[in-house]
């Protein structure tokens, strides 16, 4: 017996190697030393920094996967993977300097998994970082055949002086929403429940989504901060905190940027909740409780400014086309977030 009978293949794995390889250095920076090929990627701290901090994080894509595994559509995933970890690592006013990515495997298919790469090449593209390196495990058994899971490791940089750590929110500050694209990569698990218990197809379109079907939407990938926060403070927008709404939606990330005496009331009819958002809420007879703590309700990320800063905010985001909302401010509190309709 041979390895490729147990249902490894290793000369499979030689040629998506290569054909990965294009889109992989289409991503590097000059602070990349060597390529690819070797057991680990080296990088170079940039220059000009007094004293610099690595930030890191670390995330997957979640059962979004099975949508995309069920609709045979696979270039779209490796963008969540890295906005999963890119926007996270940003929350601290960092800089993404390379990613990584793990990719898990029942069965290599090469034209699949380059899709993959494709699209974790593309995140990082639109995020300014290096996809220094990777691993892609074949495992027979483990998971079926076509199916794959992902996780992503990204290490960004900021001095030290310049972190946001919640100490610069002060109480009266104001929270300005950014638009998100869809539902990103939080909530699947939910969204699938309600797709399913109804007996939806995945190419069925509801009225709502004007013309795309649930599966299209279902996989907008989701959306990238980086270059339009990181240009932002570069121009000296005062960026007093900022949060990446993820699972658990607005209440559990926003408190996270806030000092533990502080809480944010936040009005939740303040910017466009999507349809697809409402749509579920419909169809599952979900509660708005359950909905704003499980989606991020149309609203991706959430910069924390002071009140004379606010006009200069909007007009910025307007003017990186993203929209941008007065979606609430600072309070006193215990870290907690207060969900009120606008007057």
């Amino acid at each position: 017996m041979d390895y490729r009978e147990a249902g490894v293949d290793i000369e499979a794995g030689r040629a998506f190697v290569e054909q990965i390889r294009k889109n992989v250095e289409s991503t590097f920076r000059k602070e990349v030393i060597g390529g690819l090929g070797g057991f680990g990627g080296y990088f170079e701290i940039p220059s000009g920094y007094k004293q610099p901090v690595l930030v890191s994080g670390t995330d997957g894509v979640g059962t979004k996967l099975k949508i995309a595994h069920t609709l045979n559509r696979h270039d779209t995933v490796g963008i969540d993977l890295v906005a999963m970890c890119v926007n996270d690592v940003l929350t601290s006013g960092a800089e993404p300097l390379f990613f990584l990515d793990y990719l898990a495997t029942g069965k290599l298919y090469p034209e699949q998994l380059a899709q993959v790469v494709a699209g974790i090449a593309e995140g990082c593209r639109l995020s300014g970082c290096a996809l220094l390196g990777g691993e892609t495990a074949e495992m027979p058994g483990f998971y079926g055949s076509g199916e794959y899971d992902l996780a992503g490791f990204c290490v960004g940089i900021a001095e030290k002086s310049l972190l946001l750590d919640g100490s610069k929110v002060q109480l009266g500050d104001v929270a300005i929403g950014l638009a998100s694209q869809g539902v990103h990569s939080n909530g699947y698990s939910l969204v699938r429940k309600i797709i399913e218990t109804k007996g939806y197809a995945w190419d069925f379109c509801p009225d709502e989504l004007e013309g795309k079907s649930l599966g299209e939407v279902l996989l907008t990938p989701t959306r990238i901060y980086v270059k339009p926060i990181l240009e932002a403070i570069a121009t000296g927008l005062d960026i007093h905190g900022m949060a990446h709404i993820t699972g658990g939606g607005i209440p559990e990330n926003l408190p996270r940027c806030l000092k533990s005496n502080q809480s944010i009331r936040v009005r939740y009819n303040s910017w466009s909740v999507l349809p697809i958002f409402q749509w579920l809420a419909k169809e599952g007879e979900v509660t708005q409780e359950v909905m704003y703590d499980t989606f991020n309700m149309g609203i991706g990320f959430v910069v924390i400014v002071s009140p004379d800063t606010v006009e200069s905010a909007l007009n910025w985001f307007t003017s990186q086309f993203l929209q941008a909302y007065v979606i609430g401010e600072v309070i006193a509190g215990n870290r907690q977030v207060e969900l009120i309709a606008d007057d």
